[in-house]
């Protein structure tokens, strides 16, 4: 008795076994023809776990190891220890991966010098809304650097002249700076640094003594302009353009007004010893001409 049901139990436990084998390839193959041919190759990369702002220092808790696409790795750093400890060259947003581009030089540390490229200087400059393009002029932006004031010389001949001193200059930060003034008191001033070249930053200082006005302008637009300067004599003498340039037409030339001239010029006459009976005098006045003919006084005599 006690063998007939051992072998019962020993033949139910095969079958069971079978079904769960067969119910468990079934659903394999259905899983797999469920999932695409050619799916996604991923990698590990490392993701920030929060906002870092420029210059902050990149520590273990900002760092995230996560599966990434392979097709949109390429540039990204896979290794922690190129992370760590190295400054944010730009802002970096959460969930993102890391690049060489983002980070400062390995060495340089955190803090805003660490993001000024080597051979570039970061300059200062003092603003105020008007002169910080209306609160526009931010990090990452791109400016024109207008100068006026009076020429040494020439004060009483020309006024003051504006001319534009540098072009297409990054703006590296923009923010708040505490000053104190005469009586010792902090007072809240706009301060926007830029990035410039030594012999920029000479100019800029020297500059600095007189009206500073930045000109917003295009990130993409890296066109450097000749321009010929204004001047207020220049102003209200209509010497200057004052409509807007279209670049896709050629500029006509431009007809300089002359002074009115009186010019007298002889009418052909029969040659004879006496002087001409009729005289014609022209009259030049800008870009017109007129022509009028009197009898000569003198042939009367």
């Amino acid at each position: 008795m006690k063998k007939r049901l051992v072998s019962v139990l020993l033949f139910a436990l095969v079958v069971s076994a079978g079904a769960a084998f067969v119910l468990y390839q079934l659903i394999s193959t259905k899983v797999s023809a469920s999932q695409p041919v050619n799916a996604t190759p991923m990698v590990k990369v490392y993701v920030a776990t929060r906002n870092i702002e420029t210059g902050s220092l990149i520590k273990e808790a900002d760092l995230q190891l996560v599966d990434w696409p392979a097709e949109r790795a390429t540039g990204t750093i896979t290794k922690k220890e190129d992370l760590l400890n190295r400054g944010a060259a730009s802002p970096i947003q959460q969930g993102w991966p890391f690049s060489e581009n983002m980070l400062t030089p390995k060495g340089a540390g955190a803090g805003f010098a660490s993001t000024i490229p080597k051979g570039m200087r970061a300059f200062a400059i003092h603003v105020n809304e008007v002169v910080g393009v209306a609160g526009f002029a931010i990090a990452g932006m791109r400016v024109d650097i207008l100068v006026s004031g009076s020429v040494p010389g020439l004060q009483n001949m020309s006024g003051p002249v504006t001319k534009t001193l540098l072009q297409n200059i990054e703006i590296l930060s923009a923010g708040q700076n505490f000053q104190k003034d005469a009586e010792g008191k902090p007072v809240l001033v706009q301060v926007v640094n830029v990035l410039v070249s030594p012999e920029q930053a000479e100019i800029l200082n020297l500059a600095s003594d007189q009206r500073i006005q930045l000109v917003l302008r295009n990130p993409t637009d890296r066109e450097v302009v000749n321009t010929p300067g204004a001047s207020t004599a220049a102003l209200f003498s209509g010497a200057v353009r004052t409509e807007p340039v279209d670049p896709a037409k050629p500029s006509a030339p431009r007809l300089t007004p002359r002074p009115a001239a009186v010019r007298r010029a002889a009418v052909e006459a029969p040659r004879n010893d006496g002087p001409p009976q009729m005289v014609t005098i022209e009259v030049i006045s800008g870009t017109r001409k007129q022509e009028a003919t009197f009898q000569n006084p003198e042939s009367k005599k």
